[in-house]
C-alpha cells in the first residue's frame, strides 16, 4: 500500500494526521507513505522532515513505514484565501492540484499494488477502513466524506462535503449534451446546477454504487489504474479535470469506480 498526500500549509493537521495513520489497522511493513509539498510558508515541510526522522529512526519496528518519502515541488501558485472557493478560479486551482498530484504518483510509486489518496486534514476515519475499502476489490472506491457543523441550537449536523463524488443521471447527461467542448463543469456551486446524484441521494440498501466522479479525500485505487496511465488530467476531460477528470479517464479505459455511501469519514 502507497498512501499519497499532496500538502500546502498543513502544519495545523499533521498531529491530527498521524494519529490517524498509527490507529489503521494494516501492516506497517506493507505500508509506504509519499509526500508532496508545494507553495507552503508555515512549518510544514519541517514538520514532515522531523516526523520521517521519527519514524524511520526512533519509532519502534513496528511502526515504521517500508518508505517515507518527501518531495517538493512549488507551482508558484497563490490564491488569496477569500476566492479559494469561487467558481471563476476552480478550473485554474483544480488544474494546479491536478499536477501536484501527477506529480506525486508518477515519482512515489514503485511495486506496490494499491494507492490511497488522503487529505491532510481529516477529522476522523475508522481503523479498519483500508481494509474494508480492499474487500470490494475494486479498481477505485470512496467512502463518504463527511463535514459537522454546529447549528444555532449547539448541536452538530453532519453534511456531504465531498460533492466530487457523484453518478451521472439522465438529466445532468442531456445537460452535458448541450455543452461546449471547453465548458467546464463543477459541483457545489447553486450557480450551476448539474442534476448529478451525490452520495447522500441514494436510499439505504444501496451500500455500493457506480460513481462517475470522485473526489480525492479519501481514495483508494489499484495501482494498475495509475500504472496503465490514468492519472489526473490538468486539462478539460469530459469538461472535468483533477479527481472527476480522473474518474471519467478511469472509466474511459474500462475501470470500475465505486462509492460507498452509507460508509463515513469526516472532514474538518
Amino acid at each position: 500500500l502507497l498512501i499519497l498526500t499532496p500538502v500546502k500549509n498543513n502544519a495545523k493537521h499533521l498531529a491530527r494526521y498521524f494519529a490517524l495513520i498509527d490507529k489503521l489497522k494494516y501492516p506497517r511493513e506493507k505500508m509506504s507513505i509519499a509526500f508532496l509539498v508545494s507553495d507552503s510558508t508555515d512549518e510544514t515541510q519541517q514538520m514532515l522532515v522531523e516526523s520521517r526522522q521519527w519514524y524511520q529512526e526512533r519509532a519502534p519496528a513496528e511502526m515504521r513505514f517500508k518508505r517515507f518519502e518527501i518531495y517538493r515541488q512549488d507551482f508558484f501558485f497563490a490564491l488569496p484565501r477569500n476566492q479559494r472557493h469561487l467558481r471563476e478560479r476552480q478550473k485554474e486551482r483544480r488544474t494546479m492540484m491536478a499536477r501536484a498530484r501527477n506529480y506525486l504518483w508518477t515519482r512515489a510509486l514503485q511495486s506496490e499494488q494499491w494507492v490511497l489518496w488522503i487529505d491532510g486534514d481529516l477529522e476522523y476515519y475508522p481503523p479498519n477502513i483500508v481494509r474494508d475499502l480492499m474487500a470490494y476489490d475494486k479498481d477505485v472506491i470512496v467512502p463518504n466524506c463527511l463535514v459537522r457543523k454546529k447549528t444555532n441550537t449547539d448541536q452538530w449536523k453532519h453534511t456531504v462535503y465531498d460533492r466530487n463524488a457523484w453518478q451521472e443521471t439522465k438529466k445532468s447527461l442531456e445537460m452535458i449534451s448541450r455543452l461546449k467542448e471547453e465548458d467546464f463543469l463543477v459541483e457545489g456551486y447553486k450557480s450551476l446546477n448539474t442534476h448529478r446524484k451525490y452520495l447522500d441521494n441514494f436510499s439505504r440498501n444501496e451500500t455500493i454504487v457506480p460513481l462517475d466522479g470522485v473526489g480525492g479525500t479519501f481514495t483508494l485505487l489499484k495501482a494498475h489504474v495509475h500504472r496503465s496511465g490514468v492519472g489526473f488530467p490538468a486539462w478539460l476531460f469530459q469538461h472535468q479535470v483533477e479527481t472527476e477528470g480522473f474518474a471519467k479517464l478511469a472509466k474511459a479505459n474500462g475501470f470500475g469506480v465505486y462509492g460507498l455511501p452509507f460508509y463515513y469519514i469526516r472532514h474538518v
